[in-house]
């Protein structure tokens, strides 16, 4: 009878430990965003990346012509400024491939279209659904100006040009959004390279001039969303249809 019991105890005592085990793994096991390809008219190939329910480009959109061939206009780094801010055209700069274009609003704002086929410009609306899958609340989503707390960081590849008076550790990349410093062009055609910054376009106006946007800071782990004017050069992320 006692060795019964002792066998009972055993049994129960290495269930026990397996529970705890099983139970220890579930806490410390990290998902692997789901990831994929797609393909530009131009054969430019970019990486894809699903974040909640949504799929997203993990590159910024480097395509120079619209769905039809048609050529946008190309406004290079070395032009005088005022090229740029006194085009009426579709415009973009390319000072870094890696880094992607950056695009005027009126390149979105074209019904001859540039996002790749199958996808589209992401609204403000999609952005905030993406905020929310990486940990923003309603609350926060909803506002402007800087919002949430490190879900910039979130979003933001590894940096190795931290500034000397930032404590932040950017970024972690955990969403795989795989978002690149690439600068901007200013409204006055001035081009901003410094690699510590990024802006991304959405495809919804807030007026005639001017329409919304998201931006980052490595003095910042939140994310910026404001309305700008339409003539400054952001980079674009493309989501699935």
């Amino acid at each position: 009878m006692k060795k019964h019991t002792y066998t009972l105890f055993t049994a129960s005592l290495v269930l026990l430990l397996g529970i705890m085990v099983s139970c220890k793994k579930e806490e410390t096991k990290v998902t692997t965003p789901e990831t994929g390809t797609m393909t530009d008219i131009q054969g430019n190939t970019y990486k894809t990346v699903k974040i909640g329910n949504q799929w997203w480009m993990a590159e910024n959109l480097k395509v120079t012509v619209f769905n039809d061939n048609t050529p946008i206009t190309n406004i290079s780094e070395t032009a005088n400024d005022s090229i740029w801010s006194k085009s009426t055209k579709a415009a973009y700069c390319i000072y870094d491939t890696t880094l992607g274009a950056l695009y005027n609003w009126k390149t979105i704002d074209n019904i001859k279209i540039i996002a790749p086929k199958g996808w589209h410009i992401p609204s403000d609306e999609e952005w905030k659904v993406l905020e929310k899958s990486i940990g923003m609340t309603e609350t926060e989503v909803e506002k402007t100006a800087w919002r949430g707390s490190t879900e910039a960081e979130k979003i933001l590849v590894k940096s190795t040009s931290i500034p000397t008076n930032s404590d932040y550790s950017f970024g972690t990349n955990e969403s795989g959004f795989t978002g690149l410093l690439a600068g901007c062009r200013l409204f006055s055609g001035k081009l901003n390279k410094e690699k510590n910054t990024a802006f991304w376009w959405t495809s919804t106006p807030s007026s005639e001039k001017e329409a919304w946007y998201r931006y980052v800071d490595l003095n910042q782990k939140k994310i910026f969303r404001q309305h700008t004017y339409k003539s400054y050069g952001f980079s674009i992320r493309c989501v699935k249809d």
